[in-house]
């Protein structure tokens, strides 16, 4: 049985507020017959597991999503340079985390962060920033700062984690630079059965932002919420999010201001785009769909500001007042920032609870 390059071993540590966790179980892609997906599956993006056609199509990853088992989902290649991230792992005895296939991101793992080890409520690791030449010894400078966060469930499935998430961005470039992420569902999801009512879940968000023009990388942290209506619309399930309260920090960890002028980053709540007739949730407990806000000018006008996407898996059993289920998900928003006039793109992680 092959296992998908893709994969990040989760497991518990005494820094990250996990305690009494197991081996876990790494990230993994699943064939029709359960046994693990062989080299060329995961290419396509992902379907709606029977129920139309989404707003906005799945990363790719588990070939044939179902309800009663895990999905995984990572970011397509693109020409921004996303998608480069294969295999990742994290390390619990040593507090690292460990990503393969980005060049000049240090020899060996990224540790726990120093200036910034945690945003949101998750952790966040630091690559090395020079390597010993192999021969020479001599230092070879990295291309800095690459910068990874990991969020997991509170929850577990069999000894692992239920959900989880991995996000790598690198601010070493003038363009967005190489990176990835991953977000995944171990076990199956109960859905209500149509007109059960509504259902919200709650929790915390982090994000980096990245830069098509200068060479930065900045962090994000902010509120989510995610509400769903099994009762309408008639021809779909309605689904309702929004981000809040966002701050926004440097490499270093120091606060950036918002708000003051044209020229100043602002950060203003970021609702998903409320579709009707078209799906934002499959009967497999997935979601995608579109995101966008706007900014008012000084002069009152309202200008169309940040638009990007949301993906998301829905875990656990939803009719279980013991249980009521969460989901993990990952935001992938693009605008320009005021400050500089150029493009920046933001890609962040959220974990939510009933």
């Amino acid at each position: 049985m092959l296992r998908h390059p893709m994969f990040l071993a989760l497991m518990c540590s005494s820094a990250l507020g996990l305690t009494g966790c197991g081996d876990g179980q790494p990230f993994f892609d699943v064939d029709d017959d359960g046994s693990v997906c062989t080299t060329d599956c995961g290419t396509d993006g992902g379907t709606d597991g029977g129920d139309g056609s989404l707003t906005v199509d799945l990363p790719p990853g588990t070939n044939d999503p179902r309800a009663s088992g895990d999905i995984l989902r990572f970011e397509e290649r693109n020409e921004t340079g996303g998608g480069l991230v294969t295999d990742v792992s994290y390390n619990r005895q040593n507090d690292t985390f460990t990503v393969d296939n980005l060049g000049f991101d240090g020899q060996g793992p990224y540790d726990r962060g120093d200036d910034v080890a945690s945003m949101g409520g998750f952790a966040v690791y630091d690559a090395d920033i020079a390597v010993d030449d192999f021969l020479t010894g001599e230092p070879v400078g990295q291309i800095v700062p690459y910068r990874a966060i990991l969020g997991v469930s509170r929850n577990r499935v069999d000894g692992d984690r239920r959900t989880s998430f991995a996000i790598v961005r690198t601010g070493g470039y003038v363009g967005y630079g190489f990176g990835g992420f991953i977000y995944e569902r171990n076990g199956e999801v109960v859905l209500p059965d149509s007109g059960a009512g509504q259902a919200v879940f709650t929790g915390n968000y982090a994000g980096m932002r990245v830069f098509d023009g200068i060479g930065e990388l900045e962090f994000t942290r902010g509120d989510m919420e995610i509400a769903i209506d099994f009762n309408d619309f008639n021809a779909n399930d309605a689904v309702r999010g929004v981000l809040t309260n966002r701050a926004a920090f440097d490499v270093d960890g120091n606060r950036i201001r918002l708000g003051g002028g044209d020229d100043a980053l602002v950060l203003p709540n970021l609702p998903f785009v409320i579709q009707e007739g078209t799906q934002s949730l499959t009967a497999d407990g997935e979601l995608a769909g579109e995101v966008r806000n706007g900014r008012v000018l000084e002069s009152g006008t309202v200008e169309e500001y940040e638009t990007g996407v949301y993906y998301g898996i829905i875990a656990g059993d939803l009719t279980d007042e013991d249980d009521g289920g969460e989901i993990v998900g990952v935001l992938v928003i693009e605008s320009t920032d005021p400050r500089f006039d150029i493009p920046v793109q933001e890609t962040g992680g959220f974990l939510l609870y009933r």
